[in-house]
């Protein structure tokens, strides 16, 4: 039997390190967490009791001295990320970095490279990768079931920058880089790149704070986006609703057939409204539902798929669904949406 895979976890009071956690715990055959560095101003708030006895570290230095783990969780803010992924990837350290990564591809693209020289395991916090409707709509993009591809339309909307406060990190644009792109929209624009396998060509868009909360950081917005394939993807999203709560889904049109996903719909793991051609007079209507995920932690059972794919790529596996490229495939995106808004332009990336 192999012995236990030993996570160091930096970043201890990130808003996702508890579900990080739990989620963990969750692969205990395979991993366990071994070590913590603090961070965030040495603060751990959100500490586990389970994890009190285990050595914390005041800096990733310390924690690199001592030496005692195999790969790093790294769940910082954007302005301190790429660094740390570099200290980790040059001592040959496996790393599972929380999205998006970094503020912008330029500030990634050193620790991409650090990362391939080390030749070290990487996993990225992108877990709609591992959704099971994700992958069903990958999978009829590449038996083509679509026919040819004409529109996208992707939509998220979630709770406004009030419930957290203005004051929060994530929205200081000296640490974050932006606000609801890069936050939390990025995971429409990874997953659509990964679903469709198409790159972007260019980008069209409008950010900026259009609700009544002051905010140094975009909102939300909405973005027009031609990929390499010649189809047209609309999204629209933000910081908009007046509690803790979420809407989100896809709407995709081919010519051969189109459907709806809404992968939070009430009761299930995702709902698909599938419509198709229509031979012999009778239509091809269908409503699938998956079943609902029980799974604790962050994202359920993707994110617990997404981690045993890191653990297994740390063991001589191949790449993760998520590599340093795609990560900068997507910042590459941000970056240009942002651009796009900045200029008001349509901004080319052919």
């Amino acid at each position: 039997m192999a012995e236990k895979f030993r996570i160091a976890f930096i970043g201890v009071d990130h808003p996702h390190g508890a579900g990080w956690r739990e989620s963990i715990s969750l692969v205990q055959d395979d991993a366990k967490i071994v070590a913590f560095v603090n961070a965030f101003g040495n603060s751990s708030a959100s500490l586990e009791e389970k994890y009190a006895h285990l050595p914390r570290f005041n800096s990733v230095d310390e924690l690199l001295k001592w030496g005692g783990f195999d790969g790093a969780v790294v769940c910082l803010p954007n302005n301190e990320t790429p660094s740390v992924v570099i200290k980790l990837a040059r001592e040959g350290r496996a790393v599972l970095v929380e999205k998006p990564c970094a503020a912008t591809a330029e500030e990634w693209l050193p620790a991409l490279d650090a990362i391939r020289a080390g030749r070290v395991a990487f996993q990225a916090g992108y877990m709609w990768r591992y959704d099971e409707g994700a992958q069903r709509l990958k999978t009829m993009m590449f038996e083509g079931r679509f026919g040819k591809l004409i529109s996208v339309q992707m939509h998220w909307y979630t709770s406004d920058i009030a419930r957290r406060g203005p004051g929060h990190y994530l929205f200081d644009p000296g640490i974050s880089g932006g606000g609801f792109f890069n936050w939390l929209a990025c995971h429409w624009f990874d997953l659509m790149m990964y679903v469709t396998g198409c790159k972007l060509k260019s980008v069209c868009a409008r950010t900026g704070v259009f609700s009544d909360t002051p905010s140094k950081v975009e909102d939300g917005g909405s973005a027009l986006l031609e990929l390499s394939n010649g189809c047209l993807v609309n999204f629209s999203g933000g910081y908009w609703l007046p509690r803790w709560a979420g809407e989100s889904g896809w709407s995709i049109f081919g010519s051969q057939r189109w459907l709806h996903w809404n992968p939070s719909h009430p009761g299930t793991g995702g709902l698909f409204e599938i419509h198709g051609p229509q031979p012999q007079f009778i239509p091809m209507e269908e409503k699938f539902i998956l079943p609902v995920d029980n799974t604790r932690g962050y994202g359920g059972k993707r994110t617990v798929q997404l981690l045993m794919d890191w653990i297994a790529m740390a063991r001589g596996g191949p790449d993760c669904r998520n590599t340093p490229e795609s990560v900068c495939a997507t910042l590459k995106a941000l970056d240009a949406i942002y651009l796009s808004s900045r200029l008001e332009k349509t901004i080319s990336l052919s």
